[in-house]
């Protein structure tokens, strides 16, 4: 495996280099779920380094970069498993484009990753506030001042998107949940008992209403899980990270929220599982892993991030041994 360094216990494995190298040293079949977010072709700058995916010069270059970690990323996947991407669309802008719009990123991984064999097997909005994002990006579009100027060039916020797809095949080791869902990741969570369903014929439950007075919480939970908006995501759960940042060529870091993180490794996977993130960042993917009892690879490319990753992997295994006194 062609590494810079690596740490590596009974519960995580933290890479650092490029993350189509280290792949390329992963035994085909072995992964159980992907969860990351990769670079959103050259929006942001993350390093210097050649090797970075968001250092392409247009989408074309990024493409053709990416599509050796999809070819990986097929390969190394267990079949009927499933891979999650965290993405948005991609603001065109006027002295890069030449035009002010949007660009339908999720829709050109999607075909990607159905190009090279995967499933499309769903996707989910993530709600984010557009006022946040107009105080952060000062985007034309999203401006009060524009509304009353012209609101032809006024649009909504951008929204994050849960793009999952699945590799063919039958699925080895089913993930199952035979108690339902016994926690909720997010906000709100339901108020109401957590007690097992006492509906064991499937006749019963399809005359039994949901909304009676012995409510079950795995259905509740499992209707917000099932939303195709996720509205209840906190938007400020996410890793503490400046001890990341890198002033010599660090111009964006933004964790993705811990709550997307724990649903997606709740729906789709099991305790002991391996889970694997390409694009590591500063490890937030693999810290719920861990302390959700899965076992954790991630891989990352820039040194400092590369550092950060490894503590939040310690303190998340030092998390994962402390006695529940309750």
């Amino acid at each position: 495996m062609n590494v810079i360094d690596q740490i590596i216990t009974d519960k995580y494995a933290v890479y650092h280099g490029d993350c189509v190298e280290v792949m390329r040293g992963i035994p085909s079949d072995s992964i159980h779920y992907e969860v990351f977010s990769p670079p959103f072709e050259g929006l942001y700058v993350y390093s210097n380094s050649e090797r970075d995916m968001g250092n392409s010069k247009d989408g074309h270059e990024f493409r053709e970069h990416y599509k050796y970690l999809i070819k990986e990323q097929f390969r190394t996947t267990m079949p009927g498993r499933l891979i999650s991407i965290h993405c948005m669309d991609i603001p065109l802008m006027k002295e890069r484009d030449g035009v002010i719009g949007l660009k339908d990123f999720p829709a050109q991984l999607r075909q990607m990753y159905e190009d090279a064999g995967f499933i499309y097997h769903s996707k989910v909005t993530i709600w984010k506030d557009p006022l946040i994002e107009a105080v952060r990006t000062k985007a034309l579009g999203l401006m009060h001042k524009q509304l009353t100027k012209d609101s032809a060039m006024c649009r909504q916020g951008l929204p994050d998107y849960l793009l999952t797809m699945r590799k063919p095949g039958i699925n080895p080791e089913p993930i199952a949940h035979p108690d339902g869902l016994t926690s909720f990741a997010g906000t709100d969570e339901p108020n109401v008992p957590k007690k097992k369903p006492d509906l064991t014929d499937s006749r019963i439950h399809k005359d039994k209403s949901l909304h009676n007075d012995d409510p079950v919480y795995s259905h509740h939970v499992w209707r917000r899980y099932a939303s195709p908006v996720w509205m209840d995501i906190n938007q400020t759960n996410t890793l503490q990270h400046r001890s990341a940042r890198d002033d010599k060529d660090e111009r964006h870091i933004a964790p993705l929220q811990l709550d997307v993180i724990e649903r997606a490794i709740q729906l789709w996977s099991n305790p002991g599982d391996t889970v694997l993130s390409p694009f590591g960042g500063i490890g937030s993917e693999g810290y719920m892993a861990v302390k959700m009892g899965r076992k954790s690879v991630s891989i990352e490319l820039k040194p400092s991030y590369y550092a950060q990753n490894v503590r939040n992997h310690e303190a998340a295994a030092n998390e994962a041994e402390q006695p529940n006194l309750f």
